[in-house]
């Protein structure tokens, strides 16, 4: 038999061992090739999709295969960690350092043709699957009807062969084989008691705390400002936590003899500082990058949420034409009309001018209660009745809640002799700020205010329709097509189906990368419970001998896992929590529902994955201790 033949047969023949492996580097290879065969569909790539999302697109394989290398480079070294002995036994047969790292690369040559090969086997089977899923959730004018992903399969089959070469090359370039009895003996060799510096606890604490008291106090624009010193002080706090922290909390756990003499907790904590301190950087890794899943896909879904709620908030009315100058152009209002009726649409109609003044130095709309009203009644809005002197303000729109707040509590207006006239405190909420299309804050004034004004700056015609039997489909392509024809025209509903349209690509891209980010977090959790499978049989192998029962044994392995599973998980959901709430106080948009959701999800998916894999690992243990 050839050495060849060797590497060849010591995969197939140990499948057990490098099935694990294995499985992450197809799973990584399908999703790489499923998201390959969606962004070159021809349906993504013609007219009527905008550049960004072709750019966003490719921005993103990019994204995804980067990430896959640093996966599968992880996924392999966390299975060169479990086959020490196997090495061991190698070269007390005679195989040196050389054929060793020799045999690994082609063992890693064969994984990743036939982990290739397979996954994108899988992506074709699912592929339809992936399409309609697609079609249903993206806002598009066509169907992605199923086609042959020739550009898809060479472009992944290439991609991840030179990236298994390379990962190939890398692992056996610093693989390095340790001396005979560390290899034999592997960890069993004895650890000292893992010890947490007092001083770095504090340090994590405060460095995790901090960067959270930075990111909920500021508002505005000043979030962006705010965003790399936050998540640097959080990065390096969140290293500390599973460093220092975990290993401190469980040392004063075991100080406490009640609870540590409770039951089967002597079991549970006699290694678990040991395995807080071996499992610290993975605990690590897995946070941030669950942090990054959740907030990218919770940034997109905020984001898709505060652009079209937020603009639908702003222009509660069907369809509003706005002329710059107060003249009618009847032509073009009938046509409006017209297109209307053409869709059996009911609606009700208002028609006001709004003046602009000059105060301040700035042009200010300023109005009364009437021409507020106008618009309110086919809103829905409450109406005002101001008297002869009074003067409200109403707060700036929320489409421009990037605009900071003015105070206007104490602000005037300056009539045309020259006094002013304040704001009446009393009145401050009295209007809504979204009834007229005004986004910034404006006045209503009572009769006897707005007769002393001087004479407008300008004034615009400005005609509502609030369309009371809207069915959608009529409201998006009769907006459509009046938008094509009059520039001055706002029609919410085909605006909103515009921004959904572009932006619902985009959601589905960020939600891959997201699916991948947090299935490779629990991977990384997956590998790092499984090189502990063997010492755990020992273990409980030894105690099984000695009185204790499988029910018991099964307690404290689900207690081990669960630890394993949700200590980082929930520091990235927290994590999470803090930079979704950020960001709603960037943009002044409660996205309370959306992280719900998005939280909520990630939460239930990994609870699903942690029942499966305790159900497994439960299971080989107790076939090793029966």
């Amino acid at each position: 038999m050839t050495f060849r033949q060797f590497a060849f047969n010591n995969v197939f023949r140990n499948k057990r061992l490098y099935v694990a492996y294995f499985l992450s580097s197809v799973f990584t290879v399908m999703v790489f090739f499923t998201f390959l065969n969606f962004a070159f569909h021809p349906g993504l790539n013609g007219e009527g999709i905008h550049p960004s999302v072709t750019k966003g697109m490719s921005v993103a394989g990019g994204i995804i295969y980067v990430f896959s290398f640093f996966f599968i480079l992880y996924s392999m070294s966390s299975f060169l960690q479990s086959r020490k002995k196997e090495f061991g036994v190698l070269m007390i047969q005679g195989m040196s350092n050389q054929q060793i790292r020799w045999m690994v690369f082609l063992e890693n040559m064969v994984i990743g043709f036939f982990a290739t090969v397979i996954g994108i086997a899988l992506g074709l089977v699912f592929s339809k699957a992936i399409l309609l899923i697609a079609e249903n959730v993206l806002v598009l004018d066509g169907s992605l009807s199923f086609y042959f992903p020739m550009k898809a399969l060479i472009v992944t089959f290439i991609s991840f062969m030179i990236l298994f070469f390379f990962i190939s090359i890398f692992v056996t370039f610093v693989l390095r084989t340790k001396k005979l009895v560390k290899l034999i003996k592997g960890d069993k060799i004895g650890k000292s008691e893992p010890k947490a510096s007092i001083w770095l606890t504090v340090i994590a604490v405060l460095l995790v705390g901090s960067g959270y008291a930075i990111a909920l106090y500021v508002k505005g624009p000043a979030v962006a400002f705010a965003l790399f010193p936050v998540v640097t002080l959080v990065i390096i706090g969140t290293y500390f936590l599973f460093t220092q922290l975990n290993v401190y909390v469980v040392r004063k756990l075991k100080e406490s003899e009640r609870l540590f003499w409770k039951k089967t907790n002597m079991l549970l904590f006699s290694d678990l500082s040991y395995r807080m301190k071996d499992n610290a950087r993975a605990f690590f890794m897995v946070a941030i990058i669950s942090t990054v899943a959740f907030s990218a896909i919770g940034t997109l879904v905020g984001l898709n949420s505060y652009l079209t709620s937020g603009l639908k908030s702003a222009h509660p009315i069907s369809f509003v034409y706005t002329a710059e100058e107060a003249e009618e152009n009847n032509n073009e209002i009938n046509k409006i009309e017209q297109t209307l009726d053409q869709y059996d649409l009911t609606y009700d109609k208002a028609e006001i001018e709004l003046n602009y003044y000059n105060q301040n130095e700035d042009s200010i709309l300023i109005t009364t209660a009437e021409t507020y009203n106008a618009f309110a009644r086919i809103t829905g809005e409450k109406e005002i009745d101001l008297k002869d002197t009074q003067v409200a303000v109403v707060e700036q729109s929320s489409g421009n809640m990037l605009v900071p707040q003015a105070n206007l509590e104490n602000s005037f207006i300056t009539l045309e002799d020259g006094t002013n006239a304040n704001v009446d405190k009393n009145l401050l909420g009295i209007a809504k700020p979204n009834v007229l299309p005004e986004v910034m804050h404006y006045y209503i004034v009572g009769d006897h205010i707005y007769e002393q004004l001087s004479s407008p700056e300008h004034t615009k015609k400005v005609i509502g329709w609030q369309v009371q039997n809207g069915d959608k489909d009529k409201l998006i392509a009769a907006g459509q097509k009046v938008s094509k024809e009059f520039p001055g025209i706002m029609a919410i509903d085909h605006a909103v189906h515009d921004i959904n349209k572009m932006w619902s690509p985009i959601m589905f891209v960020g939600l891959f990368i997201g699916i991948v980010f947090f299935v490779s977090a629990g991977s990384f959790l997956y590998f790092r419970l499984y090189t502990d499978l063997d010492d755990d049989k020992e273990k409980f192998m030894a105690i099984s001998k000695i009185g204790l029962t499988t029910k018991e044994m099964n307690s404290v392995i689900g207690k081990q896992i669960t630890l394993l599973f949700f200590a980082p998980i929930i520091v990235a959901i927290i994590h999470g929590a803090v930079a979704l709430t950020a960001l709603s106080h960037m943009f002044g948009y409660n996205l309370f529902t959306e992280s719900a959701i998005v939280l909520g999800s990630f939460f239930v998916i990994q609870v699903v994955y942690f029942i499966i894999v305790r159900y497994f690992y439960t299971k080989q243990v107790r076939l090793a201790v029966e």
